[in-house]
């Protein structure tokens, strides 16, 4: 099951019915994150195989996960707000276990992203996976 932050994000999901209303919360999510600080916009940091600029700035303490991220596209930003939700304060060995495509899916965003943003999504999922992996 995941974070209680992502099922309150399932529920707010079922209330909106059209799909623009989705996005813009999706939107909002990302605007209510913290930006990344420039110091970390860095090519260590930079995802790769996005169309649009994504940092991932992993941290783990005491054995849990947390991440900052960041992107210059909206509804990206957004997506790392969700990621965020998903993973972030897991402890690092659960990280792994998480089937982000799947949980992911529950909001119906397989349909409704384009494939450039689910390759994105897939690389910071991969991302996070291997950071937490190495970590481990």
């Amino acid at each position: 099951m995941a974070s209680e932050r992502f099922e309150a994000i399932v529920e707010d999901f079922e209330f909106l019915e059209d799909w623009e209303d989705r996005y813009r919360y999706v939107i909002e999510q990302g605007k209510a994150m913290d930006p990344l600080p420039e110091a970390l916009r860095v090519p260590a940091t930079k995802v790769d195989g996005c169309a649009s600029q994504v940092w991932l700035h992993p941290v783990i303490e005491n054995g849990t996960f947390h991440f900052e991220g960041d992107s210059d596209a909206m509804i990206v930003r957004g997506l790392i707000a969700l990621l965020h939700a998903l993973y972030d304060g897991l402890p690092l060995a659960e990280v792994g276990r998480v089937d982000a495509p799947a949980e992911l899916a529950r909001l119906g965003l397989n349909d409704h992203l384009s494939a450039q943003r689910s390759n994105g999504l897939r690389a910071m999922i991969e991302r996070i996976r291997l950071v937490a992996a190495q970590a481990n």
